[in-house]
């Protein structure tokens, strides 16, 4: 099994590589951001991509949106600190093969990489459960000006990077506020950060 690694702070990736190449025998190649690992992906063949969620460049989740899309033999499993209702519902809508926390045992990841390269889906009961009761209000669109408000650009700066009059990226910003029943723009930033709907 030819696996790559996705993530983003080097001595987790590094240990969790050498522990699975330790563990089995498979082909562990190694990549320090979602950018770089769709690099690879497109440059490479693999049979399972193991990700992180938040990494610079391109997140674990948009990863595996554009790993689904453009290379569905390709298992997709997210491996993450962040047990947020958010991320498990966005993750399980991308059609990830697997959900795992960080805090699992190594037993535990490779039987789960087992499973995942043998057709199942490998997500915890009580992941699942937590993601059922929470629904993510926002749009895509909305999604996206909010990530970059809260990276701190103005209104115009995120109509120019959307490709949308400011008078749009505006009322996409005041409906995300509605919906998240923040008092600005940054308040709703942190709130749908938090529930990892960013």
């Amino acid at each position: 099994m030819k696996i790559l690694l996705a993530e983003d702070q080097a001595m987790v990736r590094t240990a969790l590589a050498s522990l699975i190449r330790l563990e089995t025998d498979y082909e562990v190649e190694e990549a320090s951001d979602g950018k770089e690992a769709r690099e690879r992906l497109q440059s490479s063949t693999y049979d399972v991509l193991l990700t992180d969620i938040e990494m610079p460049h391109l997140s674990g989740l948009e990863l595996v949106q554009w790993v689904k899309q453009s290379q569905p033999e390709v298992r997709c499993v997210i491996i993450t600190t962040f047990n947020r209702a958010g991320y498990i519902k966005r993750a399980i809508d991308a059609g990830v093969n697997g959900f795992l926390l960080k805090d699992a045992p190594i037993k535990v990841l490779i039987s789960s990489l087992q499973q995942v390269i043998a057709g199942q889906q490998v997500i915890s009961n009580e992941l699942l459960m937590q993601a059922i009761g929470h629904q993510d209000p926002l749009t895509e669109k909305e999604r996206q000006a909010l990530r970059l408000a809260g990276e701190g650009l103005s209104t115009q700066a995120i109509a120019q990077k959307l490709f949308i009059a400011e008078g749009t990226a505006r009322n996409y910003l005041s409906e995300a506020i509605s919906k998240l029943h923040a008092s600005n723009r940054v308040e709703a930033a942190r709130i749908a950060h938090q529930k990892g709907w960013l």
